[in-house]
């Protein structure tokens, strides 16, 4: 059989953006504007464009700005999703990854995105379920070895915010004193000189953090 008698599968890039909202880490929705599922919210997506995406990593940076309004942010790739069954049209390929953004940000969207709980985001169309089910699995099992959780605050931040990130991204709580060692020990943050933050719990105003590098790892739990 000569090479072009071969069916080409479909090919996009998924993305499982997500932020935090109302205290909860939430995946960012968006209804799809197209048959198979119109009208349905869905992971954010696109297909491939060769005549302008270098990589697959292009597309995604292309697809997070029309979409979503976003430029700059943490993402990596999670995993290929491929089978005959995953999408109703026909054979199909999804190279997905998982993105971080700071609560707030998503308020330039080019278009109305729908926030739901990572945890318990209900039916969602082809196999968007469990493309956000590992996410959320590699968010955890990465996050308390790095400081990816972070990504998920604006640049600046307070030790009890980045405290908070860790909690709700691992779904258990941290002895502040213990967790305070640890960054310090690990040697992650960065005071921002001459800023501070007042805050409701602090009496006198709070330091600020940000970064030493844009993702660190290290080699024991946080």
């Amino acid at each position: 059989m000569a090479e072009a008698e071969f069916a080409r599968p479909i090919v996009t890039v998924d993305i499982v953006l997500l932020t935090l909202h109302e205290g909860r880490l939430c995946v960012a929705l968006l209804e799809r504007s197209a048959q198979p599922f119109v009208g349905v919210p869905a992971l954010i997506g696109g297909y491939l464009h060769t005549d302008e995406d270098g990589d697959a990593e292009a597309a995604v940076r292309r697809i997070l700005k029309a979409k979503a309004g976003l430029e700059g942010i943490f993402f990596e790739q999670l995993a290929t999703f491929a089978s005959a069954r995953r999408d109703p049209r026909d054979w199909s390929v999804s190279i997905a990854y998982f993105a971080l953004v700071p609560e707030g940000a998503l308020e330039g969207a080019a278009s109305p995105l729908e926030l739901r709980p990572v945890d318990s985001a209900g039916e969602l169309p082809f196999d968007h379920h469990e493309i956000v089910t590992a996410a959320l699995a590699r968010l955890r099992g990465k996050g308390a070895y790095s400081t990816i959780p972070a990504r998920l605050l604006p640049e600046v931040f307070t030790m009890s915010e980045l405290q908070a990130i860790y909690e709700t991204v691992m779904g258990e709580r941290l002895d502040q004193s213990a967790f305070r060692r640890k960054v310090n020990d690990l040697d992650l943050l960065e005071v921002v000189e001459g800023e501070k933050r007042q805050t409701e719990r602090a009496r006198r105003p709070t330091t600020l953090y940000r970064l030493k590098t844009p993702v660190a790892v290290f080699d024991r739990r946080i």
